[in-house]
């Protein structure tokens, strides 16, 4: 019998990861907050569930992708959460991008009921959970990590173990820190090639040929080109991801000045602007040339 396999989060990036599980051939029990946004995998193949603690009951493991860390947090404890309904033996993997310290909490907690939980947040956008090619950074115990590998090779190209709890997030941390300030300079760059009158296509493919070279310029910009500022990832989750990166690297302390004023032009196009809910490529909106 195929394993079935439980996802809690059927968003932008959930939807290509349970699609890729259903093509190779697993069950999967699915929860999203609100079941319209789960009913593609649905009409796909997967069954649906009605609270994460349905999930727990019915599945070997369950991965949660969710928005923020208090959505992980009631994902996890809440009266209907995984907890809840967590049997022995069980893994849970989470891959959303949180705190390292609540990746740590949720693994401690995870052993009162002989559950394994794994932080194991992800890179790679809408783009890379479609095609499966997504990079995986996780934080696990070793043997554990040995047991949820081959479910990682279905979804992922780059798998990394890289220590204990929590040690996938920060991992995660460092991506975002370089995420924020490629996204900066393709906004920069873009800005002062419109100014100056060239040609951007081909702008963009000759830097993307050259030292410049980066995932954002490749993937991002020519979306700019076609005015699509629909989220592979959203901008509102940039910003409470460098928000995080911050707060940790006051605790290992630390200054980040790049990743600072990142987070001050990403809260002003998420908050005074209001476009937290469109992709992070949408940060050339800050200037007058793409408005």
């Amino acid at each position: 019998m195929q394993m079935k396999i439980g996802f809690v989060g059927t968003g932008v990036m959930g939807r290509g990861i349970i699609d890729n599980f259903l093509k190779a051939g697993y069950e999967m029990i699915v929860y999203n907050r609100h079941q319209t946004g789960a009913m593609a995998v649905i009409q796909h193949g997967a069954v649906w569930a009605a609270t994460p603690a349905a999930v727990a009951k019915q599945a070997e493991i369950v991965f949660t992708m969710v928005g923020y860390p208090q959505d992980v947090e009631e994902v996890y404890y809440g009266t209907a959460g995984l907890f809840s309904q967590a049997q022995p033996g069980q893994i849970f993997v989470d891959m959303t991008t949180s705190t390292p310290s609540l990746a740590q909490k949720l693994a401690q907690d995870g052993e009162k009921y002989g559950v394994a939980v794994v932080d194991a947040p992800v890179s790679g956008g809408d783009i890379g959970a479609i095609d499966g090619t997504l990079s995986i950074m996780v934080g696990a115990d070793i043997n554990v990590y040995s047991k949820i590998r081959p479910l990682l090779e279905v979804i992922g190209k780059n798998i990394n173990l890289f220590g204990g709890p929590g040690s996938g997030q920060h991992t995660k941390m460092a991506n975002q820190i370089m995420i924020a300030s490629t996204m900066l300079g393709m906004a920069e760059s873009l800005t002062y090639a419109k100014a100056a009158g060239l040609d951007l296509r081909d702008v963009i493919d000759t830097l993307n040929a050259g030292g410049a070279q980066n995932w954002s310029l490749g993937h991002l910009a020519p979306r700019i080109l076609q005015q699509d500022f629909e989220p592979g990832f959203y901008a509102k989750h940039l910003l409470k991801d460098l928000r995080i990166a911050l707060d940790e690297a006051k605790h290992l302390g630390i200054d980040l000045p790049a990743t600072t004023l990142a987070e001050k032009l990403y809260a002003k196009l998420s908050e005074e602007m209001g476009l937290g809910s469109e992709g992070t490529q949408a940060i050339v909106k800050l200037w007058s040339q793409f408005n």
